[in-house]
């Protein structure tokens, strides 16, 4: 029978145990052991363990200590008959045990994992067991654990999730899986692993050594499905029966490629526009379909043809990938009433493999329908400009605008000022043609151009007004004489000499003519021949005045005035005289003046200090006479308006709405009709400045009174109609009028308690008993409250 080496070693330990128990001495057993394990001759080297290294299978589960093997030393010494042996394995006596002195043997008394633990060394030590001696040196060996196929192959890194492109073709990489199995590689297959496909067939695939997943099938559409599981298996044993596997899952995503070209759902729109509808507002969205996602589903609009090239533009919303149709010209729809468009919608980014799926572009038609809507009037030009000469007369007319109603209809249309363009209203517009006419004399110096604001409304819907622009220049006229350009302090010493230049003039004028101003300097005729002072026009728009005589006295005369008439270049000319005044004063030998202020007056010789008192109360006297007479003057009423005849009449007001307020109770007065020199002097609204053209004062007093409070109110009334800016409320004021004819006249009492008033109402008794109480205090009867 042939022994294995295991068995053979196994049968060397029961064999020195044996020896060792039946007391044999060391002679008998040198002569009995086998050569490999017994030193012959007398001389021999260091002694070592005989085993070294022994195996144990892990994971045993039986009942009873798993033997490990024996331990036996390699030369038993003379005269020992047995031998204790010791071992330095603390940290591991929970699995091993040891205990077993007198045998050497070595039993596992746990269950033994090789992951956790591969193999275990040991220090042992044999003794003798009377004389407690070491027989050998302490020595060293390993007890290895056998593996066995109990751990499955596990994915330390799942689960997966991998993307492909779709479309691709057969066999392309996805993603690779990795297992990992914890038994021992080197011995058996316990750790050979190989992968299968459990799910995901038979669109994927997995290569069985490698663990690599492939695609399967051709032409797997993203559109169709976008989104794979797979299950994937590792077994290990090469997938033999009896082998452990485990499992993962893996979640390939196809990712898009531009496979799909653009569609528009319908092959024609249709989209109705107002066409006072702004530039630059949007008429429409339109979207082509397409499949793909992200930059493989950006496009790009264009209009390719049709009759609104000019008129709309096309630009895409990078949101949502719409076409966006804006205006970019004003709408007319008296001019044209629809618009068809031709629009492309391409992609922008194209793949060449696909290219032989069709053109990745798509057409359309839009067509856009103008609705009419009511416009405002419609001026002929946006800008007129107009000039009118200074001295242009009231009513002179400056120019025409013209407007017309757009629509269909053609709507006549009236024309208004807007009066917070003209405040001062100096012009007024015909409101049928449109003619602009002076209202008041102008000035250029005051105001050179006057932009204002024409409106026009049309008759049928007046909510409906355009607006137009006019410029007026107005032109200069030689209307300004010149004066001095600045006031001047001019001085002359008392040392003067003739000759002597004491001041440089200039002068300035308000006109503006066109070449420039050219102005002429001479003195007066009254002071053409003064023997103080002569002026020299230098031809250069400016004057020097000089000195004619030697030495000034500030005692003779501190103060001279020089009147100095200057001419413009004007058609016609322009003239003024503008008086310079002098001072006298005493300068230092430089010539700069040092005091102007005259002397004190000495009092001539005979005259008393009492004599100067008494001059100065007469003066005082005087003073205080005349302040009386002011101040009397001022204290004295007398009445504003002066007329042959004076009505006095009570105005009945009525309200009937709630604006206005005190204005609303501003009636009209009588007085300030008879008397149009100072009526336009009153209060007016402040809201809208009436514009009323009143009778002159000669035609005026030859129409009754009722006659021109009749065209007052119809004046009213016109502008009020007229008038866009007027207040949006109707204000009732009712004007008890009853001419000069009346029989009953005034009944105010305002002018009943004078007593030298001519007045009699003794007739108001017969007019029954509501006028009653009138009677009785106004009538002269004997009842009478007043005489």
């Amino acid at each position: 029978m042939k022994l294995g080496k295991v068995e053979f070693c196994h049968f060397l330990q029961i064999l020195a145990l044996l020896l060792c128990l039946s007391g044999m001495n060391q002679a008998e057993l040198t002569r009995s052991r086998s050569k490999p394990y017994f030193q012959s001759g007398r001389t021999r080297t260091k002694r070592s363990w005989v085993w070294n290294q022994f195996f144990v299978l892990e994971e045993y589960m039986g009942t009873d200590p798993l033997y490990v093997g024996k331990t036996i030393v390699s030369v038993i010494p003379r005269g020992t008959f047995c031998l204790n042996f010791v071992f330095s394995l603390e940290a591991l006596r929970t699995y091993l045990d040891t205990n077993w002195n007198n045998t050497g043997d070595i039993h596992a008394t746990k269950r033994l994992d090789r992951e956790e633990q591969a193999y275990y060394t040991l220090r042992a030590q044999a003794l003798d067991r009377l004389t407690n001696k070491p027989v050998e040196p302490e020595s060293e060996f390993v007890i290895k654990i056998q593996d066995i196929n109990d751990n499955e192959p596990k994915f330390l890194d799942g689960p997966y999730t991998a993307g492909v492109p779709e479309m691709s073709p057969v066999g392309t990489s996805v993603v690779q899986v990795t297992a990992t199995d914890a038994d021992d590689p080197t011995y058996g297959n316990s750790a050979r692993v190989v992968y299968s496909i459990l799910q995901g067939q038979p669109y994927f695939s997995v290569e069985p050594k490698t663990g690599v997943i492939k695609t399967a099938l051709p032409n797997m559409d993203r559109e169709a499905k976008d989104q794979y599981l797979l299950v994937i298996q590792a077994k290990d044993m090469v997938g033999q029966n009896g082998g452990l596997s485990g499992t993962t899952s893996v979640t390939v995503t196809l990712t898009d490629v531009n496979d799909n070209p653009p569609r528009f759902p319908r092959r024609s729109y249709q989209y109705n526009v107002p066409e006072s509808l702004p530039v630059a507002s949007v008429v429409a969205r339109i979207k082509a379909a397409d499949a793909d996602v992200g930059p493989n589903a950006e496009m790009e609009y264009k209009i390719v043809d049709g009759d609104g090239l000019g008129v709309f533009k096309i630009s895409v919303d990078k949101d949502t990938q719409e076409g966006i149709i804006t205006i970019q010209k004003e709408l007319d729809f008296e001019a044209k009433t629809s618009y068809t468009l031709r629009i492309e919608a391409a992609n922008m980014h194209v793949d060449p493999r696909f290219l032989s799926l069709g053109p990745f572009s798509d057409m359309t038609t839009v067509k856009i329908i103008v609705e009419d809507v009511d416009e405002p009037p419609v001026f002929t030009s946006r800008l007129y400009s107009m000039v009118v000469s200074e001295a242009a007369k009231v009513g002179t007319i400056i120019g025409t605008v013209a407007a017309h109603d757009p629509d269909a209809s053609n709507s006549p249309v009236r024309y208004s000022i807007d009066r917070n363009t003209d405040l001062e209203r100096y012009f007024n517009i015909d409101a049928n043609s449109g003619v602009i006419t002076t209202a008041k004399s102008l000035d250029r110096e005051t105001n050179a151009i006057h932009n204002i604001t024409v409106l026009a409304m049309e008759s049928q819907n007046p909510a409906q007004i355009g607006r137009g622009y006019v410029a007026i220049t107005i032109l200069d006229i030689n209307d300004n004489a010149p004066e001095f350009a600045m006031e001047y302090e001019t001085t002359v010493c008392e040392n003067a000499q003739p000759g002597q230049v004491i001041q440089k003039i200039s002068a300035i004028d308000k006109d503006d003519p066109p070449n420039g101003h050219q102005f002429y300097f001479s003195l007066t005729a009254e002071a053409a021949n003064n023997h103080n002072f002569t002026l020299q026009d230098n031809k250069d728009n400016t004057a020097t005045v000089l000195t004619k005589r030697n030495g000034f006295r500030r005692q003779e005369q501190s103060v001279f005035y020089l009147p100095i008439f200057i001419v413009d270049s004007g058609s016609p000319s322009l003239s003024s005289t503008n008086t310079l005044t002098i001072r006298v004063c005493d300068c230092d030998a430089d010539g700069i003046a040092q005091t102007c202020n005259a002397e004190a007056y000495i009092l001539p010789a005979g005259l008393s200090t009492g004599a100067l008192i008494a001059i100065l109360a007469c003066v005082l006297t005087l003073l205080v006479l005349v302040l009386l007479i002011v101040t009397m003057r001022r204290r004295k009423k007398e009445p504003l308006i002066f007329d042959e005849e004076r009505d006095i009449r009570e105005n009945i007001v009525r309200y009937d709405d709630e604006g206005g307020g005190e204005e609303d109770t501003e009636a009209f007065d009588m007085a300030a009709l008879r008397n149009l020199n100072i009526m336009r002097d009153t209060k007016t609204r402040r809201d809208v400045t009436p514009e009323i053209q009143f009778l002159s004062r000669p035609t005026f007093k030859s129409i009754p009174d009722n006659v021109i409070f009749r065209e007052f109110i119809w004046e009213r009334l016109k502008e009020a109609d007229v008038d866009p800016c007027a207040p949006p409320y109707d204000s009732l004021q009712t004007y008890a009028f009853e001419g000069n004819g009346s029989v009953a006249e005034s009944l105010s009492s305002l002018d009943s308690i004078s007593s030298n008033s001519d007045q009699n109402y003794d007739y108001l008794s017969d007019w029954g008993p509501r006028f009653k109480r009138l009677a009785d205090m106004y009538g002269t009867g004997p009842d009478c409250l007043y005489s």
